[in-house]
This record gives structure tokens, sequence and C-alpha cells, in this order.
């Protein structure tokens, strides 16, 4: 019955399959859902691709726990991804594609539900050792919001002048701007790097050569020895390689997920 049906919508089994695998993108500290506009409807293409809002600043669950004085730290937005996918995707394994803070939740997620979990991508992550720069700090203090924003970016001239008003609008916003620093403070200084071995699952590392929030270099050194994961550095980009270099990330992450590894033969 279901190859009549694939048939009848004119598409080959294998594609059908694909669609229906669930890609969630979990975007970082200073980013909405929306930083993914240049990649989804690409992935879309092969995936099932889900948003989750983990981080909304203004939204009824963060304020809420602001209110009963409750920390806002990567246990508590790992339990808020694990609760979305149970909820409301309810189709596991699925792919994890993140972004900067978004990487030590999905390297969290995935040692805790590993048989959840298909494949990784992590973006720039932080989390792994290193010493990080907080931009997005800076710029509310000094109200340098294009400086913010050109911060994450090796080519300054691909900036949207829309993202720089973007933060002016919600920095004038005192609930964002409470639970935003809340949020650093509740997940500043936080490593995951004991956590990386603990899943098993193909992990593909990518970072800006240029990044000046992330030491890339210290990434390299904490996943270099494990044998699930691979790094790449791409050249004259910043923290924001899905923004500046999408075409080229949009590519290397539809090869990774869809590369079927060779099966091993028994002895």
């Amino acid at each position: 019955m279901l190859k009549q049906i694939v048939k009848l919508l004119g598409i080959a089994s294998s594609d059908a399959y694909r669609r229906t695998q669930p890609l969630i993108l979990i975007n970082g500290l200073a980013e909405q859902g929306e930083s993914w506009y240049l990649n989804r409807n690409v992935w879309q293409r092969h995936y099932d691709v889900h948003s989750p809002g983990l981080l909304v600043y203004d939204g009824r669950i963060m304020q809420e726990r602001l209110a009963r004085r409750e920390p806002i730290n990567i246990d508590f937005l790992t339990d808020r991804l694990a609760e979305y996918l149970d909820r409301f995707v309810q189709s596991p394994p699925y792919h994890l594609v993140a972004s900067s803070l978004g990487a030590q939740i999905s390297v969290e997620y995935a040692a805790r539900h590993k048989e959840n979990v298909g494949k990784v991508v992590l973006l720039c992550p932080s989390g792994f050792g290193s010493v990080e720069r907080f931009p997005i700090m800076e710029g509310a203090r000094s109200n340098n919001y294009q400086g913010l924003v050109e911060s994450t970016f090796f080519d300054r001239s691909r900036v949207s002048p829309r993202i720089v008003k973007y933060y002016e609008q919600k920095f004038a916003c005192k609930p964002w701007r409470r639970a935003l620093f809340e949020t650093v403070r509740g997940t500043k200084g936080h490593s995951v790097r004991d956590k990386l071995t603990l899943s098993d699952r193909p992990t593909l590392v990518i970072c800006g050569r240029e990044d000046r929030i992330v030491d890339p270099h210290a990434v390299y050194d904490a996943v270099k020895d494990i044998p699930n994961y691979r790094f790449e550095m791409v050249p004259h980009c910043g923290h924001a390689p899905q923004l500046e270099c999408s075409r080229l990330i949009n590519r290397m992450v539809v090869e990774f997920l869809s590369f079927v590894e060779p099966a091993t033969r028994a002895t």
C-alpha cells in the first residue's frame, strides 16, 4: 500500500523516508529561531524540520521561571528540549543541528538520550573548555548594537541592518533583557567537555576560522581524539557560519546527515 501511495505521489521511496526524518534546529544564546532563515528551506526539502523555542526570553515560561527565582541553566534548557521532542515530535531518532550555546544543549541531550539521537551537527559550539567572549553583554552595556552583530561575522559587510534593529528593539524590552542576562549568568562557565564521549552518535563539528567568540582551536583539541566526531574548519568565517557561509553549511549538513555508514562485515 505504501509503495502505491509513493508511486501516485511521483516520488522515490527513499525520498519519502528521508522527508520523515526529524531535524531539530537549536539556536544559540543571542539568536532566535529566525536565525536559520537561510538554511531551513533547504533542509526542509530533505527532512522534517523543527525549531523549538527554548530561548524565548520574553515568553511565559522564561518569565515565570524568573518570577520563581529559579535559574536558567543548561539542565533546564535540556529538559525543555526533551519535553518539546516528547510532546510535539515523538518520532526518534532525531538529527540535531545546533549553534553556539545550542550545542551544549544538544551534547547534554545526546548524553542523556542517545537512543533518541540520529546524527549531530555542532556549529561553533560553546562549552568545550575555551575562554569565551560575550559581545552581546558588551554591546548592551554600550548600546552598540551594530558592533554586537558585527562581532559574530568575519565579513562585516554581510551584517543586515534589520538584525541590528532587531537587537535594538529587543534590548528596549526590560523583561526580554533581564531573561537574557539571567541566561548568561546561568550558563556562563558551563562545560560539556566531559559529556562528549557519552554519546556514540556521529557528530560533525564546524567552526569558523575567524570566530572571535569561541576559540576554534580549543574546540578542535576537545574533539580530535573522539572516534565519532569529525571536525571541519571554515576559512573567512566567524561565529555564525549558517548565516555567513550558508550555501556551504547547507551542503555540508545535508551530505553529512544523508551519508549512510557502510555496514561492517561479520568476521
